[in-house]
């Protein structure tokens, strides 16, 4: 047999077992998606089961109930009219805490001086409970969206902060060196270097945070707010209306799972270049 035949006889064993592993993990995923899909539909079983008969419907509704005031809030407007301003809140949010503290963890990583001259400021800071800067927040910009906005980046700019700096203090000293040896700037350094070495931590606090950005977002609708779905969530307490707070609590989720979901896809966008 002739090389360029081992070759070709070399190159479609290749192609099939990647076929067949390929194959697999489509079957995985698809077991995966049945299983997930079956979980949800025994707790949900469970939970209307459990309502009425095993603890007082007052304390946990039913799903029945939960997804028919689902139902009235999104025919009757309620529904979008308050969610349109929680993810508005927590999008202008999770943007200016992203930036920020993007931007300050970069350049608390590249300058090692500034770092250890700011560091018992920014701990003592990052130490604070941010709930209880909602008060001060609503005491400086009132109680419409922008004290919601500043309670929702002041919790995601510590998580994006962190990761940054981390991701660019554990970037390879021997990659730096090896882009200056070639006659690398530092803008150079740090496009082709820092910023793709640390992109995963990037992203992983941004994927951390955004459940971050929605808490501050529902705690300044909870403290001072007359729409979005923290205030639902806050009248219907009140009120003893447990089936509007699940019903709250539900969209939350659904929220925080969509955002996850996209930053996940975002991520491996980002790092298809490993």
């Amino acid at each position: 047999m002739k090389v360029g035949d081992e070759a070709a006889v070399m190159s479609g064993g290749r192609s099939v077992a990647v076929a067949a592993y390929e194959a697999e993990q489509d079957k995985r995923r698809r077991w995966i998606i049945v299983a997930r899909i079956l979980v949800g539909i025994a707790f949900l079983a469970f939970w209307e089961f459990s309502s009425g008969r095993l603890i007082d419907k007052l304390f946990v509704s039913s799903p029945s109930a939960v997804f028919a005031r689902l139902w009235k809030w999104t025919w009757d407007g309620t529904l979008i009219n308050n969610l349109s301003i929680t993810l508005y809140a927590t999008a202008l949010g999770f943007l200016f805490g992203s930036l920020v503290g993007f931007t300050l963890g970069l350049l608390f990583g590249r300058y090692r001086a500034v770092a250890e001259i700011l560091d018992p400021y920014i701990t003592a800071l990052y130490s604070i409970p941010k709930i209880a800067l909602a008060p001060l927040f609503i005491i400086w910009f009132g109680i419409g969206i922008e004290s919601k906005v500043a309670v929702s980046a002041s919790i995601v700019f510590f998580v994006v902060f962190l990761n940054t700096y981390a991701g660019v203090r554990d970037v390879n000293p021997l990659y730096i060196n090896a882009i200056r040896i070639m006659g690398g700037k530092q803008w150079h350094v740090l496009t082709s270097v820092i910023m793709p070495s640390a992109t995963s931590w990037v992203i992983t606090g941004l994927k951390v945070s955004v459940p971050y950005a929605l808490v501050g977002t529902v705690i300044g609708e909870f403290m001072s707010s007359n729409r979005g779905i923290g205030f639902l969530i806050s009248q219907a307490t009140g009120l003893f209306d447990t089936t509007s707070v699940f019903a709250g609590l539900i969209i939350l989720a659904v929220i925080g799972a969509i955002f996850n979901d996209a930053l996940g896809r975002l991520e491996g966008w980002l790092l298809r270049w490993r």
